[in-house]
């Protein structure tokens, strides 16, 4: 009893600061948005009762939904494709091979250097017709691609840049993953004959489970609420061109700072958290939060 005692206050002791941070920067500024979305606030020291008219509001916005639409269509190609890129990734630098420490800090580097930084530098990389992407376009036929001014180019495009940046850090999640299987379970199925794909199929997937739910959560939340939806936006097409690449934390940005409706962004804000919840717990249910039991 003792022992279980002393455990559980080593378990709680070593939650203790992510409960803290948690509280005191998610939970504690949600619940502060949805009382601001309660108030008209112009930030000029104005404030007045809205009750619940800063949500009836969002029902008739179109240019929100739009953003939540936008939100989707990125989350929808960033989540895979930053999955399968990292995943690909840590298999291949998984081995020792010479240099293979200097390839897995090439690759995660991107993901060390501020996201600001990461925007001008692409931005300037993609200014048409003089940036080094547009003169590399043209040299293989592509004369004339205008990728972040071109509505129907400018979120894909985003969606790549924002799989560079953040794909060296899902390969070290997943690489810690894949360190961790047993490699007696690898030598087991290579006696019963097992190929390469095999091993993959019925020993690597099953035992990642677990890193792969958290790979794909913590996606999920970049990609609808995380720097990527606003850093990258803001600074290198700023919601354009025509709104293509304007996303929902970009928008509540635009209500609150640009035409001073701060009650009206909150409100925003505080439905987004209660989507990204409700989608967090379907991907828990629906995986079951990554147990490698069936049951």
């Amino acid at each position: 009893m003792n022992r279980r005692r002393s455990d559980s206050a080593a378990a709680f002791a070593f939650l203790a600061p992510d409960g803290l941070g948690l509280l005191l920067f998610v939970l504690v500024p949600t619940a502060l948005a949805l009382v601001v979305g309660l108030f008209d606030v112009d930030g000029f020291g104005n404030v007045e009762w809205a009750g619940l008219d800063n949500f009836r509001l969002m029902a008739g916005d179109g240019l929100l939904w739009r953003s939540f639409g936008i939100t989707a269509m990125y989350a929808l190609m960033f989540v895979p494709l930053t999955f399968v890129v990292a995943l690909g990734l840590a298999l291949l630098v998984r081995d020792h091979f010479p240099g293979v420490g200097a390839v897995r800090a090439a690759l995660f580097l991107p993901n060390a250097v501020s996201l600001v930084v990461i925007g001008l530098l692409w931005q300037f990389m993609l200014t048409d017709k003089t940036g080094v992407v547009s003169r590399i376009s043209a040299a293989v036929g592509l004369e004339g691609v205008s990728w972040l001014g071109d509505p129907g180019l400018a979120l894909f495009t985003l969606v790549l840049i924002s799989v560079w940046f953040l794909m060296g850090y899902q390969m070290l999640i997943f690489l810690g993953g894949l360190q961790d299987i047993p490699r007696e379970y690898y030598d087991a199925a290579t006696v019963d004959g097992a190929g390469r794909w095999h091993r993959f199929r019925h020993v690597t997937w099953p035992m990642l489970r677990p890193t792969s739910f958290f790979v794909l959560v913590t996606a999920t939340i970049n990609a609808v609420a995380g720097l990527q939806a606003f850093d990258l936006v803001f600074v290198t097409t700023s919601g354009g061109p025509a709104n293509a690449t304007s996303t929902v934390v970009y928008y509540a940005y635009q209500q609150a700072f640009q035409f001073g409706r701060l009650g009206y962004a909150a409100a925003i804000c505080a439905l987004l958290v209660v989507l990204l919840g409700a989608v967090t717990a379907g991907l828990f249910a629906l995986t079951r939060g990554g147990r490698f039991d069936h049951a």
